[in-house]
């Protein structure tokens, strides 16, 4: 029994050995695009899945290259059978259990599965194949055939495959030119692109593959295998002293096809993809094989449109050869969101996504001001305000929702209040008062008050800031999440000055969130994919969820609100002709981000501007300010980025007839926030004047996609959020202080707060940070 069971072992291998036949690395080049297609169904880019690949002869190949990968790889490469019985056995058992099949392979092993593209199924089954076709390629192949066809086959990263390919991809010139740090450095890459390729790839895993980790990744494994090639006689060690370093590398994407605002779409439309993939079924390496036809949401006609209105404001007013100091490195950010389905149907990347290659309207780290005031006003309306009598356990309960009418102090330098009177102070007993744009004063003595639909047309910083201390600043939090904010993009949210905007959400999320308001409540997550296909037939199909975030009652009363803002206050630029708008401009401190986010009942857009310098080479980049920037004296969500708005929203809802907001039922109470009695101050708790000195802010470095700290610092005591000029009388600018796509990693805020991720569920993490994108 026990020869017959070893004999019919030697049976079924020797079948199997029979069976197979030797892989031939010519035939994986016929491999398949990934073709995206614009809204309309017609084609906008087959790219993402196509082997770029050129065979080399392994004369074209260094030799460092070679030894590179045999130093790191399999180091008995020419002595050994071509099979790692030992890594067989282990991916074996991993398999029976349920867990990845990989496992220590040989360069043959690997060679056979690159080669096997037409089966990649993770079974033991085709395991087994692998195995017969690598003991069969070691048997009968000449092992420098094995090694030219693993370097030929291998896949590099950046659409890469083969040693040809990635040298062009990393240092623009032939395989055949690279030196021992080079090959060593592309060894490394070869353990996987997207935690080796220095320019990092954070709309993959935003927080795992930022352009740092991946270096700092690199760099040790680089150094490793020329540290091998030393010791395995391979490399002098004189030679290997000259690479210290990183080798000057080019950034990704030279594709043309990927130019202008096309990379932008497909990277967003990738990330909605991966970082959705419980619900798509398609990881990145399935994108990567290729196959796929992806219906986007995103209008080709609306695309063009945001990009010529961008350019025209750009053209037109910013002058980097006359005005450097004032006028280089300015950017802009855009985004449309459908309210009724949720789905992308444009954004504004930047200048082209083959020279810029942070998406602009995914999570930039600019700060939105002003814009934030409206989820303040929805929390104050479907909330309402705590009970100054009651303690904080009670007054949580009883509450009065606030009117439009509601009255609130339009005084500069207000000092600020909790919500039962008592003066607010920090740890540090320091209190807050709270500075309007150029140190203006609303409302008439004695008591300066305004309703809250004024403090909304001017922007009052003071009204606002003390209203969200009434409403409760979780409540606000609560608001603006449930209008399809990340909470991760929240920042400061324990500081007054939360409600004046110093969270960063994307161009994307803002778009998504005020789209919110004019759906009249319903919160739809924004995404950028509508179905996948393969030759197999659909494989995923987008369902649009709605969420009742605020009642039509709220949202309507919200939107009324900001109506009044672009026919009267500061957002005056942003009108259409015969059609209703309703808008918010922002502005943030110091001059360093300006917004504009607006909606009709057909369309919501956000549109942002900073200054950052789009150079990574410059290291501690921080935002710039803006004042005399475009010949103007500040920058405010009133001026350019309105005026964006304005001509790209005339051309994109240009054929559909105009739409009329719901008239609003009447809501809340006129509440007249007069405060409590202040109680006498004890011998520890005198009053102290505002800090004659406001700390220095401190900006957070962030590569490549620049993130700020908060817009008013917590401990900023004499905050101003500049707000956007424009408006009428005393005359308030706005500035007060979203996401959506492939891809930023979380910067810690002062306050403590994780910073934004980019969001591509296709809002603010999908490679968007989000469920859509």
């Amino acid at each position: 029994m026990c020869i017959a069971f070893f004999g019919s072992l030697v049976a079924v291998a020797g079948i199997g050995y029979a069976m197979v036949d030797v892989p031939n690395v010519a035939l994986t080049a016929t491999a398949q695009n990934n073709v995206y297609y614009w809204s309309d169904g017609s084609q906008m880019v087959a790219t993402g899945g196509e082997r770029n690949r050129q065979i080399v002869s392994l004369a074209q190949i260094p030799e460092e290259m070679r030894n590179a990968v045999i130093s790191q790889e399999n180091k008995t490469f020419y002595e050994d059978s071509g099979i790692d019985p030992k890594g067989i056995a282990r991916a074996v058992f991993n398999m029976a259990r349920g867990g990845e099949t990989q496992g220590g392979s040989t360069i043959t092993q690997q060679y056979v599965k690159n080669a096997m593209l037409e089966d990649q199924s993770q079974t033991v089954s085709r395991k087994f194949k692998e195995i017969f076709v690598s003991i069969k390629v070691g048997a009968t192949e000449p092992k420098d055939k094995i090694l030219k066809g693993y370097l030929n086959s291998a896949y590099y990263g950046r659409g890469a495959y083969g040693i040809q390919a990635a040298s062009r991809a990393y240092f623009n010139k032939d395989a055949i030119d690279l030196n021992a740090g080079e090959c060593a450095f592309l060894s490394a890459v070869l353990k996987g692109a997207t935690y080796y390729d220095p320019a990092g790839a954070k709309s993959i895993d935003p927080v795992g593959a930022t352009p740092e980790k991946n270096q700092e990744r690199l760099l040790r494994q680089m150094q490793d295998t020329l540290d091998k090639m030393v010791e395995y006689g391979h490399l002098s060690a004189e030679e290997r002293a000259k690479y210290t370093k990183l080798p000057k590398w080019q950034n990704p994407r030279s594709n043309t096809a990927l130019s202008g605002q096309i990379g932008y779409l497909v990277d967003l439309a990738k990330a909605y993809i991966v970082n959705n993939s419980e619900e798509t079924g398609i990881t990145a390496n399935d994108l990567e094989k290729g196959g796929y036809s992806i219906y986007t949401t995103f209008d080709k006609k609306k695309v063009q449109a945001l990009e010529k209105s961008v350019k025209k404001v750009y053209k037109e007013n910013i002058k980097p050869k006359e005005r450097p100091e004032t006028d280089t490195h300015v950017q802009f950010g855009g985004a449309s969101v459908d309210p009724a389905t949720g789905a992308i149907k444009a954004i504004y990347g930047g200048v082209d996504a083959t020279e810029h290659f942070t998406n602009n309207a995914d999570a930039t780290g600019a700060q939105v001001g002003s814009t934030f005031k409206p989820f303040v006003l929805a929390a104050a309306m479907n909330w309402g305000v705590r009970n100054p009598d009651l303690d904080p356990v009670q007054a949580q309960d009883e509450r009065t929702r606030v009117s439009e009418k509601s009255l609130y102090s339009g005084k500069n330098k207000l000092k600020i209040r909790n919500y039962d009177g008592t003066i607010w102070q920090n740890e540090k007993g320091e209190q807050w008062e709270q500075v309007n744009d150029g140190d203006e004063t609303y409302g008439s003595p004695p008591d300066y008050k305004i309703d809250l639909r004024e403090a909304m047309r001017e922007s009052v910083n003071s009204s606002f800031v003390q209203l969200g201390m009434d409403v409760g600043l979780d409540k606000v939090k609560e608001a603006a999440v449930d209008a399809g904010i990340l909470e991760s993009s929240l920042a400061g949210t324990d500081y007054p000055s939360f409600s004046i905007g110093t969270s960063n959400p994307s161009a994307i999320r803002m778009a998504g969130a005020y789209a919110t308001f004019a759906a009249s409540g319903k919160q739809r997550e924004p995404f950028s994919v509508k179905k996948v296909t393969s030759k197999d037939g659909t494989v995923f199909t987008h369902k649009t969820e709605t969420e009742q975030a605020f009642t039509a009652q709220v949202a309507d009363n919200v939107t009324d609100v900001l109506k009044t803002v672009v026919e009267e206050g500061t957002g005056t630029n942003a009108q259409l002709t015969g059609r209703e708008v309703a808008g918010k401009t922002g502005t943030t401190d110091g001059n360093k981000s300006a917004w504009f986010v607006g909606y009709t009942p057909q369309l919501s857009t956000a549109i942002s501007m900073f200054r950052y310098p789009d150079d990574e080479s410059i290291k501690n980049r921080q935002f710039l300010e803006m004042f005399g920037t475009g010949g103007q004296e500040k920058i405010h969500g009133a001026s350019f980025p309105s005026e964006i708005f304005a001509d790209y929203m005339e051309d994109a809802l240009k054929g559909q007839a105009p739409k009329a907001f719901p008239t609003p039922e009447p809501i809340g109470e006129i509440v007249n926030d007069d405060p409590a009695p202040t109680p006498t101050p004890s011998a520890t708790e005198t009053e102290e004047a505002t800090p004659s000195e406001t700390p220095t802010p401190t900006e957070t470095e962030t590569t490549p996609a620049p993130t700020e700290t908060a817009t008013c610092r917590p401990f900023d005591f004499n905050c101003e959020d500049e707000d956007d000029s424009g408006g009428t009388g005393s005359g308030g600018a706005d500035i007060g202080g979203t996401d959506g796509g492939v891809t930023s990693s979380p910067t810690a805020t002062e306050s403590g707060d994780a910073g934004n991720s980019r969001g591509n569920g296709n809002g603010d993490g999908g490679l968007f940070g989000g469920p859509a994108g």
